[in-house]
């Protein structure tokens, strides 16, 4: 397990799944992280909750300074905040298709406008954005949330280019099917809740539905010094699903 005992952290949405994952970890690994969410928790040594939107610029800033202020700088930011959208191309109207790119693709951007001046300060600077296997496979009913993350895996790879010469590495993990109240909440608008987590977990060649503390291994991974020869990349975390083709 490779330390983090000098670095803080900012990590979006880290309130609840993956995101409160990622925050476990790396507090587990001695960092000290600066949660960003609309219900970023309680305070904890070393742990600093924020409320903050990441469809809003100005507190975005504001929660940005006050993490560099308490903590004395930032050095990793993990772009984790984001949202579901269900159905084909023709089921959300036009303010649905603007809400989700807003928080899940423009939020990145957002976010990464507001705590890029003190990732510039650090010697370990990095970012890792939660991308999906959405990002790469064309799902069903799943039109608007596929295209979002294809923006971010694009963004990713425009964010590295951008950046690999001030020192500030940038990847993405590609998380299969999580096993988070997240998917818990969207099976259960589903007639068959039970049938539909079975199936979600046999798409995947390992059987089962990823956890967030192994997406959370990941981008700790990502995130680590030790990796520094890794930037402009896409991780995937999703039991074999992008690559594996296993015999019926």
């Amino acid at each position: 397990m490779a330390s983090m005992d000098t670095l803080v952290a900012v990590v979006t949405g880290g309130g609840s799944g993956i995101g409160a994952a990622v925050t476990a970890e790396f507090r587990a690994r001695g960092a000290r992280v600066g949660v960003l969410d609309l219900d970023p928790g309680k305070p904890a040594d070393g742990l600093l909750p924020v409320v903050a939107d990441v469809a809003d610029r100005g507190s975005l800033e504001r929660a940005a300074a006050r993490v560099a202020a308490e903590f004395g700088g930032i050095d990793i930011l993990i772009n984790n905040a984001g949202i579901s959208a269900v159905g084909t191309v023709e089921a959300n109207d036009d303010d649905e298709w603007q809400r989700v790119l807003d928080i899940n693709v423009v939020g990145v951007a957002r976010t990464t406008a507001a705590v890029l001046p003190y990732l510039r300060r650090s010697n370990h600077a990095a970012i890792v954005n939660t991308s999906s296997i959405a990002a790469t496979a064309g799902l069903v009913q799943r039109a608007l949330y596929c295209a979002s993350k294809g923006a971010v895996h694009a963004l990713t790879l425009a964010m590295a280019a951008d950046l690999v010469g001030e020192g500030i590495r940038v990847n993405c993990v590609a998380p299969g099917t999580v096993d988070t109240p997240w998917v818990a909440r969207l099976l259960a608008r589903t007639d068959d809740p039970s049938g539909e987590k079975a199936r979600l977990a046999a798409r995947q060649p390992t059987g089962r539905l990823v956890t967030a503390e192994e997406v959370a291994t990941a981008v700790a991974y990502l995130a680590a010094p030790e990796s520094s020869a890794t930037t402009g990349m896409s991780l995937a975390v999703d039991g074999g699903m992008s690559g594996l083709r296993l015999p019926r």
